[in-house]
């Protein structure tokens, strides 16, 4: 027991001290799932519709914090959301470290806030879904009824 509180407490004063959710805390850029308000994988940022649609919501971001994996290999889409973070004020960080993974479906891009917000749909296509077209229905055919037909006639 002795050996175990002085363990804790070398580690505490080394400030490396066992991390809560590991597994979690490498899928999301080193944050938690709880923070998160947007995500995109490696594979999303190379569709057109997608990146533009993240550029296009940059304002929602105000008050986050945007992670960048800085091992995707898009120096374009990278140059993009850096630029739109500063021309917002929006604070953005570059993470290189091992959870910056360049696997299609690993993260490439989180919008986190600093406490838990608990969303239910991070990833970017749920957050902001496509658009329904939008149909004219034919106006229904007027039928008329039985006294319409008596005091108009048949016309």
């Amino acid at each position: 027991m002795t050996e175990d509180l002085n363990d804790r407490l070398k580690q505490s004063s080394l400030g490396a001290g066992p991390q809560t959710k590991p597994d979690e805390r490498r899928r999301y850029l080193g944050s938690l799932r709880e923070r998160v308000l947007v995500r995109m994988n490696n594979t999303e940022i190379h569709n057109a519709d997608l990146d533009k649609l993240f550029l296009e919501h940059i304002n929602d971001y105000k008050g986050y914090t945007v992670l960048i994996n800085g091992n995707i290999d898009d120096d374009a889409f990278l140059g993009k959301v850096e630029s739109a973070c500063s021309k917002n004020n929006i604070p953005f960080t570059l993470v290189n470290n091992e959870t910056a993974k360049t696997g299609p479906e690993d993260t490439a891009i989180l919008v986190v806030s600093k406490n838990a917000i608990n969303k239910m749909r991070v990833e970017i296509g749920q957050v902001y879904p496509p658009e329904m077209p939008k149909t004219e229905l034919a106006a229904p055919e007027k039928k008329h009824d039985f006294f319409h037909h008596l005091f108009h006639g048949d016309k």
